[in-house]
């Protein structure tokens, strides 16, 4: 058994054309490298660009701003291949199939067409940063603040578990704007933070049980200033936003989840004949 014989009708022929362009590409250009990535403890950033040729990053992204405009099912196709043959966390579903949508749905006209483009080519790599020390789940406790000082924001804190962390040019940074609002909730905002901000810097890159390849990083905010045109959409609807998109970014790992199952399971039936 295999991914291919699962009777399945969410797919059509043209998703099952693209995933044999992305399971080639899987196994020629990351399968053979997941043991060395998995021993570096990430994945080279020379591979985004590559995968981006393919359209596999974003392939959602509307046409005007470079993408396919495609639906969610070549995600998920993505997602599947990449965890039964490509052996190891590339860090492309972050990018596709959670932070392109934060910028697709709330982003301005300037923040799409300057960060989706790259986004697509694999020129730039992205995190959203919501996890801090001691702010799991309950993302209204969260201290990072972005206080107003003129036109920009100058942002302190700090987060943890951040995924494609070491690897990003670009983080969607989860801050509060306004500390005394209640409910809490309406005080946060989402803040772009580019890595090359003076006083952004990133630290560990965590040790975890499996997954070694991916980059799961400290990411320290020390006064770092960014304009106020880098809100994603309205200051104050963070939350807002979060609770609308975490929904897909569940499905995603499902996804992941059931392929990665069904190749352990291959593998022990092929094991035990």
């Amino acid at each position: 058994m295999s991914l291919d014989t699962i009777p399945r009708t969410a797919y059509n022929k043209d998703h099952e054309a693209f995933r044999q362009s992305v399971r080639l590409f899987l196994q020629k250009e990351v399968a053979p490298h997941a043991k060395q990535w998995q021993e570096d403890g990430i994945v080279p950033k020379s591979i985004w660009p590559k995968a981006g040729e393919v359209g596999m990053l974003c392939p959602t992204a509307p046409v005007e701003y470079g993408g396919l405009g495609l639906d969610f099912g070549y995600n998920a196709i993505v997602d599947e291949e990449s965890a039964y043959y490509g052996g190891v966390a590339t860090g492309f579903s972050l990018q596709s199939d959670i932070v392109v949508n934060y910028i697709t749905s709330y982003g301005s006209e300037e923040q799409k067409k300057h960060w989706l483009p790259k986004m697509i080519s694999g020129e730039v790599i992205t995190a959203i940063a919501m996890t801090e020390p001691g702010t799991g789940s309950d993302l209204q406790a969260m201290k990072t603040t972005a206080k107003k000082d003129g036109n920009h924001y100058v942002i302190n804190g700090s987060k943890t578990y951040i995924t494609n962390g070491q690897n990003a040019d670009l983080i969607l940074v989860c801050v509060k704007t306004d500390t005394e609002i209640q409910p809490a909730y309406k005080g946060m905002s989402i803040v772009l933070v580019e890595a090359e901000r003076e006083g952004f810097k990133r630290g560990r890159n965590l040790d975890k049980i499996g997954m070694d390849e991916a980059d799961t990083s400290e990411l320290f905010f020390e006064d770092v200033r960014v304009p106020m045109t880098n809100c994603l959409g309205e200051e104050g609807k963070g939350f807002i936003y979060l609770m609308s998109e975490l929904p897909q970014e569940r499905l995603s790992i499902a996804v992941s989840s059931m392929a990665s199952t069904q190749k352990a399971f291959d593998e022990t039936v092929a094991f035990c004949r």
